[in-house]
């Protein structure tokens, strides 16, 4: 049987955080990084596009991709002519993988150019991707996908058919090797700066939604859904 289930979370502390490894622990700023798994899904939930690592030909290559998240796994989808998604499929091994993503939620504005830097929450995930097959966990992903971007919208949209689920191929990824990093804060002038004539602080970055805009070819007897007035 195809396995659909979610990988099981094993040990006393797994609940609240993944197990740090080789991989995951930093070289640089190690008190940025952290292992909770709320603050990790939080950081994934929030994200509309991941950026998905692979090597290609000996080369590295780096797509930015839709997913979504179901419990312990990411799903990426994407065309079955698609070189990462041939690569898994048609390989039992899978396919060696690091998937990313990156929130900025400020520009942080140093009196010295080397300071300089952003306040950032990011995640980085080292595994194997596998291609799913089964039926059922692939309806389940295509519909976490687009519940990533828009909550609510896959209950109000057409499935896909059997035409376009034959045309789209999904890749699984479980969270196991898992690690968020995250600066706050202002700028780190060194105290030989602090007299400096230089603006210095932080500039927010924020996001959010403008109106909706409806199709060209919207019945006006369609309004706008609630899910999409809570944006």
């Amino acid at each position: 049987m195809p396995d659909t289930q979610p990988p099981r979370i094993a040990g006393p502390d797994a609940a609240a955080a993944y197990e740090p490894t080789g991989r995951t622990v930093p070289t640089r700023s190690r008190e940025r990084a952290g292992y909770d798994r709320e603050q990790i899904h939080s950081i994934l939930d929030e994200a509309y596009v991941c950026h998905l690592g692979f090597v290609r030909d000996g080369a590295p290559v780096v797509l930015p991709t839709l997913f979504g998240r179901v419990g312990e796994r990411l799903y990426v989808h994407g065309s079955t002519g698609s070189r990462p998604l041939r690569t898994a499929g048609g390989s039992p091994d899978g396919l060696a993988v690091c998937l990313t993503v990156t929130h900025v939620d400020g520009l942080v504005l140093a009196r010295s150019a080397f300071h300089h830097s952003l306040n950032y929450r990011s995640v980085v995930v080292h595994g194997v991707a596998h291609a799913v097959t089964d039926p059922e966990e692939r309806r389940t992903a295509l519909d976490a996908i687009v519940e990533q971007v828009v909550p609510g919208r896959s209950r109000d949209s057409r499935p896909a058919d059997e035409k376009e689920l034959a045309a789209t191929a999904v890749l699984r990824l479980d969270l196991r090797e898992v690690s968020a990093k995250v600066r706050t804060g202002g700028p780190n002038d060194d105290p030989e700066d602090l007299g400096l004539p230089h603006w210095t602080g932080v500039v927010p970055l924020t996001h959010g939604f403008a109106a909706p805009v409806p199709a060209a070819d919207l019945d006006p007897a369609i309004a706008v859904p609630d899910y999409l007035k809570a944006l």
